[in-house]
């Protein structure tokens, strides 16, 4: 057996996420939970070239490119679908590239020395054609009926990245043609719907804003339909290509962009689409995109360490907002990120292949990913909830509902995000775990008196379709403040009166020390003293010379802010001469 099975990885690190005001966190969980199988195996490679999938027979195969030596031997590993080897294809040179005709019944293989073709039923030998010699890989693909393949020749493989690389074309007759492009570096290839044809240029000393261009493969002559190179007139922006696919309708190309991340464009012109595709997680790099054949999923892989996700499925549609399932590959059993190019679906969109490798980029492995083929609904149940009762401007509020899912428990918690509006505009408060009743808490310090609405959302996952919306609107009251004052019950004019006192504000710190007003009344009448400022641990000290003899009544008060009450105190001295 040299498979692993086991239920997928997700990432597993939950996140803190600062909530508005008080400095309050909230647990997140990761950001997909749908359960979906994730069959390894390891690849009795040391390098890696090309990923190639026969739904027709339900065979992947793995090419090892080998490159370094003329001596080298070729490599291609053949797996099923359940992540079973099955052979293994061996060849006197190294291999690059891989492709499959339209109705699977051959497999080409890019070979040092020429074209080699083998037969998908039986993995046997079916002839080929020698070509120029290849010293740096062949980038394959099947369109328009016919394989293109690229080709360089240099003396040293550390040359291979900004070589002369041409594109040509090899055809059922067993002929090759020159196709007349070419330019610097390892240039990709990917085919399309429609008899069309990708080809992207990576970054190299040659090339300081490379290119991605389409083509019209359907006639004698590869025609350019559209072309796209990104750097703006400073020289930012370049593309650092790492992989490139055709939506299955053709209408969009998704290209994994290690500077940029996901680019989504327009399949005719290749100008950026209207909506994207949401940033890859912070930490991540891209290194691969693919979409499934049933166009439901696009997978994003990426170059990630630690808890960050390395894979990423979403649905294709970049303006449906469902949280992304997100595997996080870490170590011995997994790799340690999804190797560039690494990313094949099989026709019916039911798994996804993954190559991953290590940080050294010496081992591989195989990862059978099968999405959940059902959705089910969710509700919130019961409306919101608050503690206090009483919302208070800058001090906790505890904002409680819950969430009820159909079909099986997740395999991991689901969460939900949640928003504020009030006088102030929308504010995103951050996210809650979903706990296995389907309770949550979601924790706030509103700091705007007033009417605030909170919105709660759950946006679903490849299993569970989103909720509708559940909101709550509150009204947020001022902040209590209080005076504490102490003074003597006798006091002399002669020796004067001296009080003190305690002030305190809840909520939110006022945002300088608090002033407070002082006013005496005695038989004479009311008149103001100066003012005292209070310390900053909250006290305060008011010395006074009373006037007059008898009952003197010494009121000091504070008018409150826009977040807080005023509040007053008053102490009544016995003046005597």
């Amino acid at each position: 057996m040299n498979t692993a099975r086991r239920s997928r990885r997700l990432a597993a690190t939950l996140l803190a996420s600062a909530l508005a005001g008080g400095g309050l966190t909230v647990a997140a969980a990761p950001a997909a939970h749908a359960a979906a199988g994730d069959v390894v195996a390891k690849l009795p490679i040391s390098s890696f070239s090309a990923l190639a999938v026969d739904s027709a027979h339900q065979r992947v195969y793995v090419a090892d490119s080998n490159l370094g030596s003329y001596d080298n031997k070729g490599l291609v590993a053949v797996y099923d679908f359940s992540g079973e080897r099955v052979t293994t294809i061996s060849t006197q040179r190294h291999v690059s590239g891989l492709a499959l005709d339209a109705d699977a019944t051959t497999l080409y293989v890019g070979g040092r020395e020429g074209m080699l073709k083998y037969d998908t039923a039986t993995h046997q030998p079916q002839g080929g054609l020698s070509l120029s010699a290849d010293t740096c890989g062949r980038s394959l693909a099947m369109a328009g009926g016919t394989v293109y393949y690229t080709s360089s020749y240099t003396n040293y493989v550390s040359e291979c990245e900004s070589s002369l690389t041409h594109l040509n074309s090899y055809h059922t007759d067993n002929t090759a043609q020159v196709t007349g492009w070419q330019d610097y570096g390892r240039l990709q290839l990917e085919a399309g719907p429609g008899d069309r044809l990708l080809m992207g240029q990576p970054p190299n000393t040659r090339a300081a804003d490379p290119f991605v261009a389409v083509y019209d493969a359907s006639g004698q002559t590869l025609v350019r339909t559209a072309g796209r190179r990104f750097a703006d007139a400073d020289g930012k922006g370049a593309l650092n290509l790492k992989d490139l696919a055709f939506s299955p309708d053709g209408s969009r190309v998704a290209v994994a962009d290690a500077a940029a991340g996901t680019r989504l464009l327009d399949g005719a012109d290749l100008s950026d689409a209207p909506t994207g595709y949401p940033a890859l997680p912070s930490g991540a790099s891209a290194s691969a995109v693919a979409y499934s054949g049933d166009g439901k999923y696009l997978a994003r892989g990426a170059s990630a360490t630690g808890a960050t996700p390395d894979l990423l499925l979403s649905p294709a549609d970049p303006g449906d907002a469902t949280a992304p399932l997100e595997f996080a590959f870490e170590g011995s059993l997994d790799g340690d990120r999804v190797a560039p190019r690494g990313l094949e679906w099989s026709a019916d969109g039911s798994r996804l292949f993954a190559v991953t490798t290590n940080t050294a980029g010496n081992q591989y492995w195989l990862h059978v990913v099968q999405p959940p083929a059902v959705q089910y609904d969710t509700r919130f149940t019961d409306g919101l909830t608050q503690s206090p009762a009483q919302a208070v401007a800058g001090e906790a509020l505890a904002v409680r509902g819950r969430l009820e899912l159909d079909g099986p428990a997740p395999a991991a918690p689901l969460k939900v995000t949640a928003t504020r509006t009030d006088a102030n505009g929308t504010h995103e408060i951050g996210t809650a775990t979903v706990k296995a009743d389907g309770t949550f808490t979601v924790l706030d310090e509103p700091d705007q008196v007033g009417e605030a609405t909170y919105t709660v959302s759950f946006l679903g996952d490849l299993t569970h379709r989103p909720a509708t919306d559940v909101t709550r609107t509150v009204n947020v009251g001022k902040a209590a403040s209080a005076i504490a004052l102490t003074a003597p019950a006798e006091a002399s004019m002669s020796t004067g009166v001296q009080l003190t006192g305690t002030f305190t504000a809840q909520g939110r710190a006022l945002p300088e020390r608090a002033t407070l007003k002082v006013q005496r009344t005695d038989r004479l009448g009311t008149g103001t003293l100066s003012s005292v400022t209070v310390a900053a641990d909250g006290t305060f000290t008011i010395d006074d010379l009373p006037r007059t003899r008898r009952d003197t009544t010494y009121t000091v008060s504070w008018p409150g802010d826009d977040l807080h009450e005023g509040a007053t105190a008053s102490a009544t001295v016995h003046v005597t001469r």
